[in-house]
């Protein structure tokens, strides 16, 4: 652990095996932007000079030119860019997307156009981002019914107003 003047410790990390495939030479491999940042950014590896048009409500699967082997234990999210989103409409279709732990194959990110223009993706182009994250498995254990909660089997909402002291149904 390495002290964090600002708030809690920090682990130096996880180390997670890379392999750039060809289409991904001369790319940057994928980075955190900030000292603090949750993700690195994936880029695209399409072609120098096949970029990929998406059309409003277009969806297309854009290669990074990257496989990973990550530790058990840990499994890898990716995530919308929020400058993607807010701009252009663009995010990642299937959000999270999971990557496991005994997955090899490239790293491909599901985009989809909500905006109301074409959008280019060009290569080198950050796309998406990759969070790292620790996973349990769980054991399920069958039963015959649940404890009871205050909450009970309320959902979609159920906990957002409430209304004398009691959640509205």
């Amino acid at each position: 652990m390495k002290p964090n003047p600002s708030g809690p410790q920090i682990s130096a990390g996880i180390g997670v095996q890379v392999l750039r495939l060809p289409h991904a030479q001369g790319l940057p491999l994928p980075a955190y932007q900030s000292a603090d940042a949750a993700g690195l950014d994936l880029v695209a590896a399409v072609g120098e000079y096949a970029p990929v048009h998406m059309a409003p409500g277009g969806r297309v699967l854009i290669p990074t030119g990257l496989a990973i082997a990550l530790p058990p234990g840990f499994e890898a999210q990716v995530r919308p860019r929020s400058g993607l989103a807010l701009k252009h409409g663009v995010t990642v279709l299937n959000s999270p997307g999971t990557i496991d732990a005994d997955y090899r194959g490239e790293i491909q990110v599901i985009l989809i156009n909500h905006g109301e223009a074409p959008f280019v993706v060009r290569r080198g182009e950050r796309i998406a981002q990759l969070v790292i994250a620790p996973v349990l498995q769980a054991r399920l254990i069958e039963v015959a019914a649940l404890d009871e909660t205050i909450r009970g089997a309320g959902g979609f909402g159920s906990t957002g107003r409430k209304s004398a002291g009691k959640l509205a149904r």
